[in-house]
């Protein structure tokens, strides 16, 4: 399998977007099938060049991280980028981790702080890590993977110390050995511009900033998403979707329209590629590639 930065250098060189699919693991065996034999399989339509699989609060669906990641990557020949996490994990534990991943020849890592299970506020593992930084390093030391890490465009929810501090962490995980930057899901381009030309310009990022972005399925359920994730919906987008309500197949409609224009601007802008949060549905996805002449 290919590693993630050869990708993204090699799209770069031949000027063109990378596009790549983030899932989660399903909670339940239906979803399960569904991901594996519907819904990925549909998306493939989009040309992906990656796809990426969450790791649950605190390691809750390692297991199922592990099965969804060997799958990807023996039934598509599609490079993963497996999510690790430093909650609830000692060194230790991280070590028989990156073995695992090894052994499925998965290359690639996205390397997180993490979120507790249950919410509540972050607590270090003993002889674990209390920043992700600290886990890029490990990894970075303990193996040659190709290692990603997240960006906040609005800055992370946790950081009480307001953005400026929290893109100061980033350079951080840069400089301990992160080859490229996902962000979190942003609804105003604004953001992502002032983030990416203080990252680059002001700090001296010099890795691939890769925008995160959803299509909108539902006007209530992408309102708790950004709740928790702390991203905002810009006063024009509240209007629309207070507009849209309950309906789902207005909501779906609107959300691929949305983005598809998001995403026109920020490939206009330079942005080395789009990373789709596609809540593990397809159509909306692959519908948006196809606007903009990438499936």
């Amino acid at each position: 399998m290919k590693f993630i930065r050869d990708i993204l250098a090699a799209k770069k060189a031949a000027g063109q977007p990378v596009v790549s699919f983030e899932f989660f693991p399903p909670k339940t065996d239906e979803g399960e099938r569904a991901l594996l034999e519907k819904h990925i399989p549909a998306l493939l339509a989009g040309r992906p060049d990656f796809c990426s699989v969450t790791y649950g609060a605190g390691g809750s669906t390692r297991d199922k991280t592990l099965m969804i990641v060997d799958r990807i990557q023996r039934e598509h020949s599609l490079p993963a980028l497996a999510h690790l996490t430093c909650v609830n994990h000692t060194r230790a534990e991280i070590s028989v981790l990156l073995e695992k991943f090894r052994a499925l020849g998965c290359q690639n890592i996205l390397a997180l702080r993490g979120d507790p299970p249950g919410g509540g506020d972050f607590q270090t593992t003993p002889d674990g890590f209390e920043f992700s930084a600290q886990l890029v390093k490990f990894i970075r030391e303990a193996s040659d993977f190709s290692i990603g890490v997240a960006g906040f465009p609005e800055g992370h929810i946790a950081c009480k110390a307001g953005k400026l501090a929290d893109w100061q962490h980033l350079k951080e995980k840069v400089d301990a050995g992160a080859d490229f930057i996902v962000t979190q899901l942003f609804f105003d381009n604004a953001d992502y511009f002032a983030f990416r030309d203080h990252v680059t310009q002001k700090l001296g990022v010099n890795v691939p900033l890769v925008p995160g972005v959803v299509a909108i399925l539902s006007a209530t359920q992408i309102t708790k998403f950004t709740q928790m994730c702390g991203a905002k919906i810009p006063p024009t987008l509240r209007k629309k979707l207070d507009e849209i309500g309950t309906d789902d197949e207005a909501a779906a409609k609107f959300g691929i329209e949305y983005a598809t224009h998001q995403c026109e601007e920020l490939l206009r802008a330079g942005a080395p590629g789009l990373h789709f949060y596609t809540l593990n549905k397809a159509h909306s996805t692959v519908q948006i590639l196809k606007n903009l002449g990438l499936a």
